[in-house]
């Protein structure tokens, strides 16, 4: 159905802890803290490509070579405000990180990205960036925020979102198919007001607490 670039992470974990953010009676602090758990999980798979190298160490027994990763800089880049909510999970992971940061909101009549703020660490262009946001529905954003990327000469970009709507996984696959995408899961549609159906509703605002 989808190009080998769409990874739909398929793990009982992950499924129980979106069921339960999908759940409009989830508070907003427990909605905050699965989102960064479900962070951790995607992020587990969306780094399993990581080049290793062989370095000694010396354990309590002996001294041994060991696999570590190669060194290769990584970059996180929310997409804000939402994508916000999965930094920290993220970071738990790839403790080295730097955080870049994408300011797109969607015009509710065109459904398009407006770019309202861009900030990134400078040596951008050298390391892995994974771009965050907990949805994609209509793939605007995303597909956006990957061509802000690659103007600043990023060459390796990976997409990590909690829930995709076919329609946004087919937006990236035409406008970026050298981009991975890992997903929580892929639901039905859109509604008329381009919310991922049946979805989790506003993420942004059920993190923050704001509706």
């Amino acid at each position: 159905m989808y190009s080998e670039k769409v990874h739909i992470i398929r793990h009982p974990l992950l499924a129980h802890k979106l069921s339960i953010l999908r759940d409009k009676h989830t508070p907003t602090k427990e909605f905050r803290e699965l989102v960064s758990e479900i962070g951790m999980l995607l992020t587990y798979e969306a780094t399993r490509d990581l080049p290793l190298m062989e370095k000694e160490v010396e354990t309590p027994i002996c001294k041994t070579m060991a696999p570590t990763l190669q060194g290769k800089k990584f970059a996180i880049v929310p997409i804000l405000r939402a994508g916000l909510g999965l930094v920290d999970g993220v970071l738990r992971m790839v403790p080295s990180a730097r955080i870049g940061h994408i300011g797109l909101y969607r015009d509710e009549e065109t459904l398009e990205p407006v770019k309202y703020f861009c900030k990134m660490p400078k040596d951008i262009a050298g390391r892995e960036v994974l771009i965050v946001d907990p949805m994609l529905a209509t793939g605007g954003s995303a597909s956006a925020a990957i061509g802000f990327m690659k103007e600043y000469g990023c060459a390796s970009i990976k997409l990590m979102v909690l829930l995709a709507a076919p329609c946004g996984i087919e937006r990236i696959e035409r406008d970026h198919p050298d981009v991975n995408i890992y997903c929580g899961a892929v639901d039905s549609h859109l509604n008329e007001r381009g919310y991922i159906v049946p979805g989790l509703g506003d993420a942004g605002d059920r993190i923050f607490g704001t509706k």
